[in-house]
């Protein structure tokens, strides 16, 4: 005898859901080490640490149930995505800052989880990039010598003491990212093919690193969605838009505009479409809403970084995009069964 329905109870608790985001970063996260060093992992412990003892310290004085909050993982995922958004050489109080400022500011000020209107990783990090700009803006280069590389011990001192080791200067190991280097360089007149065969760091499809570093998140982005853990409309939308309006200024002058390959693998846009744009609280709800958020997401990605004075503008755009979500679900709310459109 078979027993009645549902035969299957799937695990969609929080707690799961985020262990899977977590999982899913893995490669992007161990890609990332392998080209700018041990930075990230400093940035993200002190992320992870400083992010959980201010959820405990708000919880306890909201007097909330403050171990199971702290279980369901999402203050986790929050520090590790804030992380990956930090230049490897930022010093330990560009982290600590930036993600106390997203717990408060971005997520409890509002009620906590499942009621805040903006992403918190991407308001902390919009307020270090407008803060402090030369901080936020130390990229170490994939190509540096060996003889000048820093090791794990180099960079914690660096990033606790404010020292690096002797004879090595910032020149020697930082570099601007693909994005920056290009809009500075066509801003001076150079031509998209001579920057990326004259500039240091760039690649024939976006940057040194850069797209080794997208292509693992798309890959744990496409894990997720074939997993369930996230659809396929605000990703796919978002990559959508980008790409054609990207394409559209490469056709009209490609000596000018940068291909739509470029944009697709340089900075954080894997990461963005993936895992930034499409968290649950802060994203369109809709089905036809999301086409329309993650395309609006896209197309505002390019505007800024062609014209605009953040070159890489996932967080700006995202920024932009969760505040026309409560607008965005109104206008696409499906139709219900059974009402006519007038009723």
């Amino acid at each position: 005898m078979i027993a009645s329905s549902p035969h299957q109870h799937p695990d969609n608790s929080i707690t799961s859901v985020m262990l899977t985001v977590i999982v899913a970063l893995i490669p992007g996260i161990i890609t990332h080490v392998w080209f700018f060093g041990p930075g990230l992992l400093i940035n993200m412990c002190i992320a992870i640490v400083a992010g959980l003892a201010t959820e405990a310290a708000i919880l306890y004085l909201r007097k909330h149930p403050v171990k199971v909050a702290l279980y369901d993982g999402s203050a986790l995922v929050t520090a590790i995505l804030f992380a990956l958004t930090l230049p490897s050489l930022a010093p330990w109080w560009i982290p600590f800052i930036g993600i106390v400022f997203a717990m408060i500011f971005a997520k409890h000020l509002y009620g906590g989880l499942g009621q805040n209107p903006f992403n918190p990783a991407m308001v902390g990090y919009a307020m270090l990039l407008i803060s402090f700009p030369q901080e936020m803006t130390r990229w170490l280069s994939p190509e540096i010598p060996a003889a000048v590389s820093l090791g794990l011990i180099d960079t914690l001192r660096h990033s606790f003491m404010g020292v690096l080791p002797t004879g090595i200067n910032y020149d020697a190991l930082s570099m601007a990212t693909p994005l920056d280097a290009m809009k500075v360089q066509i801003g001076l007149g150079q031509t998209v093919a001579t920057i990326q065969q004259s500039q240091a760091g760039m690649s024939q499809l976006s940057g040194i690193g850069w797209e080794w570093i997208n292509i693992m998140f798309l890959l744990g982005g496409a894990w997720l969605i074939f997993r369930k853990i996230i659809s396929f409309h605000i990703p796919a939308a978002m990559l959508a838009g980008l790409v054609l309006i990207s394409g559209l200024f490469f056709l009209v002058s490609p000596d000018s505009y940068a291909s739509p390959l470029f944009h697709l693998f340089a900075g954080a846009t894997m990461l963005g479409a993936f895992f930034i744009a499409t968290d649950p609280v802060t994203a369109s709800t809709t089905p036809r809403g999301r086409i329309i958020y993650g395309l609006c997401i896209g197309i505002l990605i390019y505007v800024i970084r062609a014209w605009g004075g953040y070159p890489d503008a996932i967080a700006f755009a995202v920024l932009i995009m969760n505040m026309a979500v409560p607008l965005i679900d109104y206008y696409t709310q499906p139709r219900v069964y059974g009402h006519n459109r007038s009723s």
